[in-house]
């Protein structure tokens, strides 16, 4: 400490300050350790907090450049480090644990109740002390770590989705072009396809000019996700795990290929319905007095994964109708009992479930007549 702050603090007391502390002797000669690491991500400058066994903060670094940040975590003993789940998390997970550490990732709705200060006085060092706090919680969720190559399986799925949605928010943009000349569209991708090209002869010179480049994007849009349709098919094909999931009714090359790269073998959790609630397809609660209430899916968690497995759950309940095997049957009595929708999820959530036996044990799917 400074000279004049010495002075007024005393002999026997410093004034703290920001510091990095990786070991330590206590009074009676015993060595602190760092046991865990809480860091919180960011682009370039990143906040790191550690804890001792006694939960006492023996490194505090409010502001760690990136290039310093892999330097530092390697002269550190093995320990736990947590962190967000945010962009570049997978990525530094992977590099942390090639040094020993045991790395996990929480989701940020979690951490947040373990802030000190609230809402309120959020910033980086009070993250990176909450994620500290938070990954020693000894029933804590985490978030499955993923490898460069589901990472790169992914890529292709989250780029697909991103042409599908170009290409909707093309053809929503053709049908309200063409409404403000009195040709009302419907929904239907084909039909506005056909119907604008009709039409386009009739339009005045300018509008023929945006129409006409609007479906020739869609048409290269088309191209596009037909493209990636093949590369997905090209995986789904070469993983055996992924053909033996396609032999379950509603999941195909997308869903199998997607769920492959999120979870791996699905020993990440404990059970298949711990994967149907990581996916948001079980109901939330609301019970209090000894009285059960159960509302609406919670919808947590890969809204992607959940959309796949509900849109290949409508399949099977259409597909339904026309089989008399046991699933059909117990599908058919339940739209009957229950409603369309809530089948259609209750089918979604079993094949969750189904996919994480199937992964998990290694068997293959084998339908009871």
């Amino acid at each position: 400490p400074r000279p004049e702050l010495a002075a007024v603090c005393g002999e026997r007391h410093q004034v703290p300050r920001w510091g990095c502390e990786i070991s330590s002797t206590h009074s009676e000669g015993e060595v602190i350790t760092i046991i865990a690491i809480g860091i919180d991500l960011a682009k370039n400058v990143f906040a790191v907090h550690g804890v001792n066994e006694g939960g006492k903060a023996v490194l505090v670094r409010p502001t760690v450049k990136r290039d310093a940040l892999l330097e530092m975590v390697a002269k550190l003993p093995p320990c736990l480090i947590g962190m967000e789940a945010c962009s570049g998390a997978h990525y530094w997970a992977r590099e942390f644990a090639k040094f020993g550490h045991d790395v996990r990732i929480i989701a940020a709705k979690f951490v947040a109740p373990y802030r000190l200060s609230g809402r309120r006085g959020k910033n980086d060092a009070a993250d990176a002390q909450a994620i500290c706090e938070a990954v020693q919680r000894p029933h804590m969720r985490f978030v499955p770590v993923k490898s460069e190559d589901a990472q790169a399986r992914l890529a292709i799925h989250r780029v697909r989705q991103g042409f599908v949605e170009q290409r909707t928010a093309t053809i929503n943009r053709i049908r309200g072009l063409l409404s403000e000349y009195g040709h009302v569209l419907p929904q239907k991708g084909e039909v506005v396809r056909r119907e604008a090209g009709r039409c386009l002869e009739d339009l005045p010179g300018w509008a023929n000019t945006a129409i006409g480049d609007l479906l020739s994007e869609v048409h290269r849009l088309d191209e596009r996700i037909a493209e990636y349709d093949h590369h997905i098919a090209v995986m789904a094909q070469a993983d055996e795990r992924c053909r033996r999931l396609m032999g379950m009714p509603g999941i195909g090359e997308k869903t199998a290929t997607a769920l492959m790269a999120s979870i791996d073998n699905g020993h990440d959790f404990k059970c298949g319905r711990q994967l149907a609630a990581w996916l948001g397809l079980v109901p939330g609660q609301y019970s209090s007095g000894g009285k059960q209430r159960l509302g609406r899916i919670t919808k947590a968690g890969d809204s992607y994964l959940r959309m796949l497995l509900i849109l290949g759950a409508r399949s099977v309940v259409v597909a339904a109708k026309k089989k008399a095997d046991r699933l059909s049957r117990w599908v058919t009595e339940l739209v009957n009992r229950r409603g369309y929708w809530k089948a259609v999820v209750a089918v979604a959530a079993k094949n969750a479930r189904m996919a994480w036996a199937m992964l998990s044990k290694g068997e293959a799917f084998e339908p009871i007549s």
